[in-house]
């Protein structure tokens, strides 16, 4: 997928650029910064004393030495004060220089840390937004993979509230679907039954209000189905895509799915994707929870209330909130799989 938060060591990212947290000197220091200057060795200080040091939100490069990485890009984050001394500003800089030189020297592959959220002080909630929004922002006009790199946990956090939100929803909706009969007879479209002496012969209305079609005429809603009742995920993906007036660019880049994948998938009209790929291009294209069942359907999937990941991905759209690089933060935090590819 184009950008991806991932778990690891930024030292061995086997990328063609890794992002230095550096301070103005360039010299080394500690942090990110101190492992970066070990693992390249000694030509990459010597390099860095010919640079003449660096300002805050700009950005520098040099060769990668001992590291997986060809270049090592090195950017001075802002140290936080109070959020009300251009430090967000100067954190975005440093995003945008980086990638700027990066697209410069033809860079695939970019892993960037989280700046200033170490020892610069700078929240991690609010550090994580920005790198999401500037790197999300420069993806829907390039084309690169952008690695997020946090090095354990405790040096990751979304937000507090939308955390508990979450949670929250999930304790409220997470069920044993083994045991969770009522919801399985609604799922199947069955009532519950009835006693001998009170059974009855079902109305139209009793059926309408137990599939919860009422609001459409049967007849409309049985041709809707009937239209597409062969469709395959593609054929779907492709239809809605037209409905939604957007270009397959404008689609793939908000589903996070990479252009080689969405080729595949116009070309093949059978393609089956994975669920977190079907599920990122219903968030690409705002469907609604029914239209979004109904994509996966297509896809073989369910969404699932004994599943945590559905969960959260039913809690986004049931608020509204299509933002598939927010909705990743959320499911890094609670530890499940991203959406895109």
């Amino acid at each position: 997928m184009p950008l991806e938060i991932v778990r690891n060591d930024i030292t061995k990212m086997k990328v063609d650029a890794i992002v230095n947290a550096a301070n103005e000197s360039l010299l080394g220091g500690g942090g990110v910064d101190g492992a970066i200057h070990r693992a390249a060795g000694s030509g990459l200080l010597a390099e860095c004393r010919t640079l003449g040091g660096c300002k805050t939100g700009k950005a520098r490069i040099t060769g990668g030495y001992h590291l997986p990485a060809k270049y090592v890009i090195h950017t001075v984050g802002p140290i936080y004060n109070d959020g009300k001394h251009g430090e967000k500003t100067l954190l975005e800089s440093c995003y945008r220089e980086s990638l700027a030189l990066a697209k410069e020297r033809g860079c695939e592959t970019v892993a960037f840390p989280l700046i200033s959220s170490g020892v610069y002080g700078y929240p991690k909630d609010q550090a994580l937004k920005v790198a999401i929004d500037v790197i999300s922002g420069f993806l829907l006009e390039n084309e690169m993979t952008v690695y997020i790199v946090i090095f354990d946990k405790a040096a990751y956090q979304i937000g507090e509230k939308l955390f508990s939100d979450i949670a929250e929803y999930i304790d409220d909706n997470y069920v044993d679907e083994h045991t969770d009969y009522s919801r399985e007879r609604i799922r199947m479209n069955v009532l519950p039954p009835m006693a001998p002496h009170k059974r009855r012969k079902k109305s139209e209305d009793d059926i309408l209000e137990t599939c919860d079609c009422k609001a459409m005429p049967l007849e409309d809603d049985l041709g809707a189905k009937l239209k597409h009742i062969d469709e395959s995920f593609s054929q779907m993906l492709l239809r809605k895509i037209d409905e939604k007036g957007m270009t397959d660019a404008e689609c793939y880049k908000k589903a996070n799915i990479d252009r080689k994948l969405f080729s595949k998938i116009r070309s093949d009209v059978n393609y089956k994707p994975s669920k977190p790929t079907a599920l990122a291009f219903a968030i690409s294209l705002e469907l609604s929870l029914d239209e979004t069942e109904d994509m996966l359907r297509k896809a073989g999937f369910a969404l699932s209330h004994s599943n945590k990941f559905d969960i959260i991905i039913e809690y986004f759209i049931s608020i509204g909130n299509y933002n598939i690089f927010e909705i990743n933060e959320a499911l890094f935090a609670f530890d499940q799989s991203l959406l895109g590819a």
